[in-house]
């Protein structure tokens, strides 16, 4: 095979790949407007998890995914079923272009993740290319964004968020593959990725359906109350994480004075460890200076934020 003729071979597979990555962004606008933004999220990954299973078992590899599927069922949730939900939701409210066009800041994501997680710290110039091709992205998509809901009832700023949000699942997961999973066949997680993620989102229709029918209710005052009150815990994570980082940098003292250490309970290669640190920030083994910043964070804030929501809301009306 000549140059010439590898060239245009390479030319031809890039074509197509683009083609087959931008047709899923009209399908997935065609399939949110007839079924919804769950289920079309879910037949996506269905059908891939059908597709993918036949081979999987023919090549014997179900033993690995039956030994490691904690692990990939979350990869899938991270890497297929949040964003395709995101994305279907989005692309109700903006353009499929929009939509493909914020999918660009993946790279910017990933190379952040990666830097916190892994401490994979970019070199300047990729570091300079990340930060001008975001800049870039943020100045296509300004004008389009707008927090006034539209008639559906929905803001093409929320659908830009969505967006934004699918992206940093897709940076999450490629850090969280690189650090669990790169000893795995690549079959095994992609079967299995898209495996959970069809589970998990199966789980979440059925779960709204029977909201619909009115066969769950929920009180929204106490939903509000426990999920407001989580994101107070995943606040004071960050703060202790931040200090962690500083500590680490011998910008504050006290790195090796550790508080407690819990990781013969919950090791830090778990994937409940994992997903403890992930969601809360919580280290199994923190420093004193850790410990006492999530506290003096977490301990007032929650007390205020609880005694405001007991507050009855007070009706006013004009008699």
């Amino acid at each position: 095979m000549t140059a010439h003729t590898a060239s245009k071979r390479w030319l031809a597979e890039y074509i197509l790949l683009a083609a087959l990555w931008g047709a899923s962004f009209l399908f997935m606008r065609l399939g949110a407007a007839e079924f919804g933004p769950l289920p079309t999220a879910g037949l996506r990954v269905t059908v891939a998890a059908l597709f993918l299973l036949p081979l999987l078992l023919a090549r014997g590899l179900w033993p690995e995914l039956k030994q490691h599927w904690p692990r990939i069922f979350l990869l899938g949730m991270l890497n297929s079923g949040i964003p395709f939900a995101l994305y279907s939701f989005a692309v109700l409210s903006i353009s499929t272009g929009l939509s493909s066009l914020l999918n660009a800041t993946v790279p910017l994501f990933g190379a952040v993740v990666a830097w916190a997680w892994l401490r994979d710290r970019p070199h300047t110039t990729k570091a300079a290319g990340l930060v001008i091709g975001f800049a870039g992205v943020v100045m296509l998509a300004w004008d389009k964004a707008s927090f006034k809901p539209d008639a559906s009832g929905v803001s093409s700023g929320l659908a830009v968020l969505a967006c934004l949000g699918a992206c940093l699942c897709y940076g999450i997961s490629a850090s969280y593959t690189k650090r669990y999973l790169t000893h795995l066949p690549s079959l095994v997680t992609a079967t299995g990725s898209q495996i959970g993620a069809a589970l998990g989102l199966a789980t979440a229709v059925f779960v709204g359906a029977l909201f619909y029918r009115g066969a769950v209710s929920i009180d929204l005052r106490k939903f509000f109350t426990w999920t407001g009150a989580a994101l107070v815990v995943i606040a004071a994570g960050v703060l202790a994480y931040a200090v962690h980082e500083l500590q680490e940098a011998g910008v504050l003292p006290g790195e090796d004075a550790k508080a407690f250490d819990l990781t013969s309970v919950i090791p830090p290669e778990s994937w409940y460890g994992s997903l403890i640190k992930g969601i809360f920030n919580l280290s199994a083994a923190p420093s004193q200076l850790e410990l006492l910043a999530w506290a003096a964070y977490l301990v007032p804030v929650m007390f205020l934020f609880l005694r405001s929501a007991k507050r009855p809301a007070h009706i006013h009306s004009n008699a």
